[in-house]
């Protein structure tokens, strides 16, 4: 056999660029070539991730390695302000980074990060009672997310301190609702960059007439979202309420309840958004309650909602063109999944469950031509009926060979996921959506 050695540094490139993270550390770990080959390559680990904790095992070898990638984006669990430091003084270039359970002291030492332009603050147990530390970062911050937070400030240095933010185009605020702001124009206002807004919405019950902005921003004003979240939403709403939001292309509702109140507030919604490419809904109302108001600009759609068969019928009448679907729906899916090919010619990206659909219907899925991903979203199995508590979470040996069988009938042009990797910098509130 050939060495490793006999050929070239650039094939041997060319082949680690199509492995995935995990893949690419494994290799490093069969020989010192490889992984010198590796850890000189810096495009092999643009977007890397590096989760932390506990920095005193890390040696200088350790560390070392991680400059010589020039690995920006780091995840850092339960740190305090010494490990902070170290952090700063290790990686200086550092560009995104997520703490989460961060110690006491460990949040205003964000200063130290000069070229920081992500962050992430989650499940942090210590009050943050000022927002201070936002200032620091204020000329550099792209992506601000505040997930499981206490905040004890007022609403209005919460505003103020994230309106300092010119430059940030993304911005998370999940908390428990103990933080009511009354109204969200002021801060979209400054904010003329922002395109994605993800929003806690447990303490409303109604949304004030300028929440958004004011009506008259909706001809061409400075309100440029695209994309917004709204989480645990149950709040009531009007058509003057969302026409600032005109730009609108993704909206993503998770409802608070499972079950809904007399009123379906996306009704609303759906027909003040007639532009919109991207729908995801969680929970509330049936789907027949606005299947007919979708959009038929619609690209992409999610439904973890109780639906039946005969609403799909409906969603291909009104989104003919959609090529992106994760069907998720409260009932039983097993009469659903061979209707797909015949409703939605145009899939390009499948998101389903395969309990309960037989294995006549799985196949069919060939009969979609433009597929090229299906993601299977229960991977898992009981080996032992009688021991219900037995659960291997990977692809049963049944499902395995389903796989392979639907992969030949397409001559693999199909890309089958059986486990969803997920952004390890954000936090896990909400789920990832297709991007358009």
């Amino acid at each position: 056999m050939t060495s490793a050695l006999q050929l070239p540094g650039e094939l041997w490139l060319q082949v680690f660029s199509l492995l995935s993270w995990r893949d690419k550390l494994s290799m490093r770990c069969t020989c010192s070539y490889f992984r010198l080959l590796l850890d000189k390559s810096r495009p092999q680990w643009r977007g890397f991730t590096v989760v932390l904790s506990h920095l005193s095992r890390y040696n200088q070898r350790f560390w070392r390695s991680l400059a010589q990638r020039q690995v920006g984006n780091v995840v850092l669990r339960s740190g305090n302000k010494r490990h902070l430091k170290q952090l700063s003084t290790r990686l200086p270039a550092l560009q995104a980074l997520r703490l989460d359970d961060p110690g006491e002291g460990v949040v205003p030492e964000l200063k130290l990060f000069s070229r920081l332009q992500r962050l992430s603050v989650t499940n942090c147990l210590v009050p943050l009672k000022s927002l201070d530390f936002l200032a620091p970062l204020s000329l550099q911050l792209t992506h601000l997310s505040l997930c499981n937070v206490e905040l004890t400030c007022n609403s209005s240095h919460l505003l103020t301190s994230i309106s300092q933010l010119t430059r940030l185009r993304s911005l998370l605020l999940h908390n428990d609702g103990c933080l009511r702001v009354p109204t969200l124009s002021g801060v979209l206002t400054h904010l003329t960059e922002l395109r994605q807004l993800s929003w806690t919405m447990v303490a409303y019950k109604t949304l004030a007439r300028d929440f958004f902005g004011h009506a008259s921003l909706a001809g061409g004003g400075a309100l440029q979202l695209s994309d917004l979240q709204l989480l645990d939403y149950d709040a009531a709403v009007t058509q003057e309420v969302v026409q600032p939001l005109s730009r609108l292309r993704v909206l993503s509702i998770y409802h608070l309840y499972s079950v809904p109140g007399p009123t379906c507030h996306l009704r609303t919604w759906l027909t003040s958004l007639q532009q919109l490419q991207s729908l995801s809904v969680h929970g509330g109302h049936p789907l027949a309650a606005y299947v007919d108001l979708l959009p038929p600009s619609l690209l992409s759609l999610t439904l973890c909602v109780d639906l039946q068969a005969e609403d799909l019928q409906v969603v291909s009448e009104r989104a003919p063109y959609l090529e992106h679907l994760h069907l998720e729906p409260w009932s039983s899916a097993s009469n659903m999944v061979r209707t797909l090919p015949r409703l939605f010619p145009h899939l390009k990206t499948l998101r389903i469950r395969h309990r309960h659909v037989s294995d006549d219907d799985f196949l069919r899925l060939q009969r979609l031509q433009h597929l090229d991903t299906l993601e299977v979203l229960d991977s898992y199995y009981r080996p032992d009926p009688s021991d219900p508590s037995w659960v291997i979470y990977e692809p049963s040996p049944h499902l395995k060979q389903l796989i392979v069988n639907l992969q030949k009938l397409t001559n693999h042009r199909v890309r089958v996921i059986t486990s969803t990797s997920r952004d390890v910098l954000t936090c896990q509130c909400v789920q990832p959506q297709h991007s358009l």
